[in-house]
């Protein structure tokens, strides 16, 4: 262990820079090894983070991997959607630590990538250590502050929000060299701020950007509570700029990818009313008391907090697990003392406090007038859920509440009786409204043990807090490890494993790479056995919550998927949903009413794997159209004789509106096998159909490379490749440039002469981002 930072004279900028002997690596020490205790349940594989983080994000990770270790890129995603711009996806991990372990290993396990979040977690709790550290803060506050930073709130309840736990995880150490950087008026503590602030935009989701928001009220706090306001704005432009410069050259390329592919996107905005849905109930905050009250660690039918049936109808659309505030009661008790002792007035603490209260007031969305103005601010409203700034509630409230407990046992100045009375009182009448709450639903058999839980907590807490305060007065080690036990035994029992953190491994054996499963074998075995020339597409519908996205991890390219970010033209043209793991979710459009359709050919729909019968999902399949090839212990499976191949030669082109047929779902009586139908304008510039029968081959097919053969009879004719048209995507034909028509609705095609010919497809993003803010 290294000797304690020797103290330091405040600067001249800032008098709250450190001034009192800080034991960093004994703190540090004492914040990981608590860490690593309450997440080795994760560590060691004997339970995973469920739900989002497998379903979405763990089948990412599997892609990014293999590709890499490929030699292909991962830029494009084959295998959802009929293809997707992975490179411009927030979701899609390229720009993460993620990263990493995708280079390090083409089969990461579960157990890594929970590592990696955990790890990330720890690394914004050093964040918060190293805060404390430059404030002169005491390191018993440091590990409180930490330790329910990284452990409580939505850090543990909504671990399973990957994206959002990795941009949270970034804040800390961003506001860390913010103020190392203004400061200073240092040009490189600004860049480092800036580069931890790009690592957060990354996330490209709501969390950074109420992230960025933080960031810059806080140089506007800080500038306007300078006695020279000029000066200080002048004084932080240097490291602004430093700021700025690094933020742009590490995340300005991935976030005009993504604000471009949003243009393009289902999701180009989200309205007032759609946003409002994913507001946090007034009642939830009951649960920064009590964590279980509500039941949401338990079976499902135990759960009573809004949204649930016992509210009625309030119109949320809200996991259980997002609406669970709780870090501990000590860091709850340190908060409530913190401002029953009129220690909310420190101008060192201030800046938290008022965060504190502007997220609550943005995660409670529609429930107070406020949110309407917020939902204006530019970014707002392309995010769907207000509750988001939970995760920004828990990060100013681990800090505040580490404040209140370094206050409570650094200081000299004896808290009296009022405050603590004052403090009892508020947790009462929690407890009392909770309980009534309970009577009045009819739950109190739910709420009475986590009321009782609580309870022991709150007096174990204060205990602990009493007792810290006497056997080392002014801190040290021995407060800073009694509080540090005392809180991780309190996050283990309310905040660990449980129904919306953890599931065993087994749940989600069909996306480990190496999966056994027999359905996915039977697809795999399936794909193998087709013809090189051809790639079918399958269909995973209503197996399970975590099948949808199953393809990444196996390398076949499903028709639909889970992603709430999808291209707007394939939504139109078959109404695709963010999911698809109920039979009710597998929605259909005029254009794809069924199973048996010109969509479904065009597609190359060739095996569909259920969760139940088929006719259950598809109502207007007629019967006999799609043959039953085996019935699994996980799905029914079928194929479609009538898919096509993905590419093929067409000499007759057709003029339409595709904006009416995705209206009415009327397709033209048209042969697809050597038919195409263009846009009424494009159809106009071609040359007259052509005579006679050609072939077209597909020779291989990467990530971001396609190579296919055509031989076009006199007159010449369309390579058509039936992946979904999008921008970024240049054609060669023979090594010429060749333009792109948008054929069928919403697949590909290159005008190819008399003769034999290869065609190539190569997605260039960078090319295509520059042909579009060209205009061109």
């Amino acid at each position: 262990m290294s000797k304690p930072s020797p103290p330091r004279r405040p600067s001249t900028a800032d008098d709250e820079i450190a001034r009192r002997p800080f034991a960093l690596d004994l703190t540090l020490g004492v914040f990981l090894a608590a860490l690593a205790a309450l997440a080795s349940p994760w560590l060691f594989g004997w339970v995973t983070i469920p739900w989002d983080a497998k379903a979405h994000f763990y089948p990412q990770l599997v892609f990014l991997a293999k590709s890499l270790h490929a030699g292909d890129s991962p830029f494009w995603n084959p295998h959802v959607f009929a293809g997707s711009p992975q490179i411009a996806d927030p979701q899609s991990l390229i720009f993460s630590p993620f990263l990493l372990l995708a280079l390090a290993t083409p089969n990461p396990s579960f157990a890594a990538f929970d590592a990696v979040v955990f790890a990330m977690l720890g690394l914004g709790g050093v964040g918060v250590v190293l805060w404390f550290r430059d404030r002169g803060w005491g390191e018993a506050g440091a590990v409180v502050a930490a330790l329910a930073f990284a452990f409580g709130g939505s850090a543990a309840w909504r671990v399973q929000h990957v994206g959002q736990v990795m941009s949270l995880a970034w804040l800390p150490l961003a506001l860390w060299a913010l103020e190392r950087a203004l400061a200073r008026r240092s040009f490189g503590w600004g860049a480092l701020a800036g580069a931890f602030a790009a690592m957060m935009a990354l996330g490209r989701d709501q969390v950074a950007l109420l992230g960025l928001w933080t960031l810059a009220g806080y140089v506007l706090w800080r500038v306007l509570s300078a006695e020279g306001r000029v000066a200080a704005l002048r004084e932080a432009l240097r490291p602004l700029a430093g700021g700025a410069l690094a933020g742009l050259l590490v995340a300005g390329l991935p976030v005009a990818l993504t604000v471009a592919t949003a243009m393009h996107s289902n999701r180009v905005a989200i309205d007032f009313e759609g946003a409002g849905r994913g507001s946090l109930h007034p009642a939830s905050l009951l649960t920064a008391v009590a964590a279980n009250l509500f039941g949401t660690d338990g079976p499902l039918k135990d759960f009573w907090g809004p949204p649930s049936p016992a509210w009625g109808p309030v119109d949320l659309y809200l996991a259980r697990n997002m609406s669970d505030l709780y870090m501990g009661a000590l860091p709850a008790l340190a908060l409530l003392l913190l401002l029953a002792r009129g220690q909310w007035r420190a101008r060192e603490i201030r800046f938290f406090l008022v965060g504190l209260a502007v997220a609550l007031v943005y995660a409670l969305g529609r429930y107070t007038p406020a949110y309407w103005a917020i939902f204006h601010i530019p970014g707002a409203d392309l995010f769907r859920r207000p509750a988001d700034a939970t995760f920004l509630v828990g990060f100013f409230a681990s800090v505040a509440a580490g404040y209140g407990a370094h206050r409570l046992v650094d200081d000299a100045e004896r808290p009296g009786w009022i405050a603590p009375l004052a403090a009892l009182g508020a947790i009462l009448g929690a407890f009392a409204l909770g309980g009534w709450l309970a009577l009045d639903k009819g739950m109190w058999r739910v709420a009475a043990p986590a009321l009782s839980t609580a309870s022991v907590c709150f007096v174990v807490a204060a205990a602990a807090l009493w007792l810290a305060r006497r056997v080392a007065p002014g801190g040290g080690a021995l407060p800073m490890i009694l509080l540090a036990a005392v809180l991780a035994s309190d996050l283990t029992i309310n905040n660990g494993p449980n129904e919306s953190t953890a599931l065993p491994p087994s749940v989600y054996d069909a996306l480990r790479p190496d999966s056994a499963d027999e359905t996915v074998a039977l697809l795999k075995q399936k794909l193998a056995d087709q013809p090189p020339d051809r790639r079918d597409r399958v269909e995973l519908a209503a197996i399970d919550f975590h099948w949808p996205n199953a393809g990444l991890a196996h390398g076949f390219d499903n028709v639909l998927g889970y992603n709430p970010l999808r291209s707007a033209l394939f939504t139109r043209a078959t109404n695709a949903g963010d999911h698809v793991a109920l039979p009710d979710q597998r929605q259909w459009s005029p254009l794809f009413p069924s199973y048996v359709s010109p969509m479904a050919e065009l597609l190359g729909l060739r095996w569909i794997a259920t969760g139940v019968p088929v006719v259950k999902i598809d109502k207007l399949l007629p019967p006999g159209a799609l043959t039953q090839i085996a019935r699994t212990d996980r799905a029914f499976v079928y194929e479609n004789v009538r898919a096509l191949p993905r590419v093929a030669l067409a000499t007759k082109a057709v003029a339409v509106d595709f904006d009416e047929m995705i209206r009415t779902g009327v397709w033209p009586m048209v042969d697809f096998r050597d038919t195409l139908l263009l846009a009424r304008a494009d159809a106009l510039a071609q040359p007259p159909d052509s005579a006679g029968a050609g072939a077209a081959r597909l020779v291989s097919y990467r990530n971001t490379e396609i190579l296919a053969e055509a031989t076009a009879p006199k007159g010449g004719g369309w390579l058509v490749l039936r992946d979904v048209d999008h921008p970024w995507w240049f054609a060669e034909v023979d090594g010429a440039p060749a333009p792109i028509l948008r054929a069928d609705v919403m697949f590909r095609a290159v005008r190819v002469p008399e003769g034999s010919h290869e065609v190539r497809f190569v997605f260039r993003p960078l090319a295509g981002l520059w042909r579009e803010l060209m205009g061109r």
